[in-house]
């Protein structure tokens, strides 16, 4: 990504901590600088949970109300917490309050073409954000190139392979959610790379699982069960920092950390300081404020009734093989040598990495 793309500027953390199922924490959000409540309309924001990712419990809600305040928009920000029954109480409730836009991070496609279909009905302008509700009709995708993001998962644990000279090494993959359309186009995006080398003989492909849920503790126990049928893996594709970690975890018990290179995403502190101290290969950082920044924007023209200018592209619906106006962002792979650069960006800040055994590391990867 260009150099540009790491002047985005720290916000103050939103002290929403851990959100309530039902909570609504962001209620009152969207007063302008006069004090005076938006006469434009209402925008509905639902996350998903907090325990796949930090980012759905701090990042995205802190940058989203940043942008709609700054815009004197009303938002309603609430996070489902891992439950589907929540999230459609959650939109419910928000298309009964009269929400002119509702942006939605679905827990899996069946959940949230309900609610979008029930947005729709109500004449409410749709946003899928981050994730694409298959088969779901929103109007409006803003994400990453999901596919270019396992693609550098996909070439990062290759170098990293390379770097250790392994002969044939086996590779084991943990993939995402089964029912979230990202951690399909990961493994598409990793595959595309890693297929050649199997193929070729080259590698060896290891055991291939999905984890439920994105849970990490699951993680832990599938990647222990695939390191228990076969002690030769040798590299571990991991979809996020949070599969990444649980892997570690189990190479750290057989004294096996630092030997396996192991892949993540989202630039996590733990998947930052596994990089720093040599148990994580790399992660991919996705500019979250970038992320949020486009999708509020999106929203607010919607909200203000006007045409939105900043929708230029479209991905397929793999489903309904229709196109969805999108915002598709540009992911950034991060290695030990590059971890500054998510540090100058103010996603992470140095003295929520450099604690403890991390300082010395930091410093020898030129953060200051």
């Amino acid at each position: 990504m260009r150099k540009g793309l790491f002047a985005l500027a720290a916000v103050g953390l939103l002290a929403t901590g851990s959100m309530a199922a039902c909570g609504n924490d962001d209620k009152d959000s969207g007063t302008g600088s006069n004090g005076g409540t938006s006469s434009v309309g209402k925008v509905g924001v639902i996350l998903p949970d907090t325990a796949s990712s930090q980012r759905w419990g701090t990042d995205d809600p802190k940058y989203l109300k940043a942008a709609f305040d700054a815009a004197g928009v009303q938002a309603d920000i609430q996070n489902a917490q891992g439950d589907k029954a929540a999230f459609q109480t959650i939109a419910d409730g928000m298309i009964s309050s009269g929400v002119k836009v509702l942006m939605i991070v679905n827990l899996d496609s069946g959940t949230g073409k309900a609610v979008l279909d029930k947005a729709k009905a109500a004449g409410i302008a749709t946003i899928d954000y981050d994730r694409l509700t298959l088969n779901g009709g929103a109007d409006y995708y803003v994400s990453f190139d999901n596919v270019k993001v396992g693609e550098l998962q996909g070439k990062g644990l290759i170098d990293c392979l390379t770097a250790k000279k392994y002969t044939k090494p086996v590779v084991a993959e943990l993939n995402g959610s089964p029912t979230d359309n990202n951690a399909t186009l990961f493994k598409q995006g990793y595959d595309s790379q890693l297929k050649p080398k199997y193929d070729s003989g080259e590698y060896v492909k290891g055991p291939d699982q999905s984890v439920p849920d994105w849970d990490n503790a699951q993680a832990g126990t599938i990647f222990e069960q695939m390191l228990t049928q076969n002690k030769n893996i040798k590299g571990v594709l991991a979809a996020n920092d949070g599969l990444g970690n649980a892997a570690i975890q189990v190479l750290k018990k057989n004294k096996l950390n630092g030997q396996v290179p192991v892949t993540g995403q989202d630039a996590t502190v733990q998947g930052l300081q596994n990089i720093l101290v040599g148990d994580q290969c790399m992660t991919v950082y996705k500019a979250i404020k970038q992320e949020a920044d486009a999708a509020a924007a999106l929203a607010i023209s919607l909200a203000k009734g006007e045409a939105p200018t900043t929708a230029t592209g479209s991905v397929t619906d793999p489903e309904s093989k229709k196109e969805v106006k999108s915002v598709l962002l540009t992911p950034k792979s991060i290695t030990k040598e590059n971890v500054k650069d998510v540090v100058a960006d103010g996603f992470v800040t140095k003295e929520q990495l450099c604690t403890g055994e991390y300082a010395k590391l930091c410093t020898e990867a030129g953060i200051s």
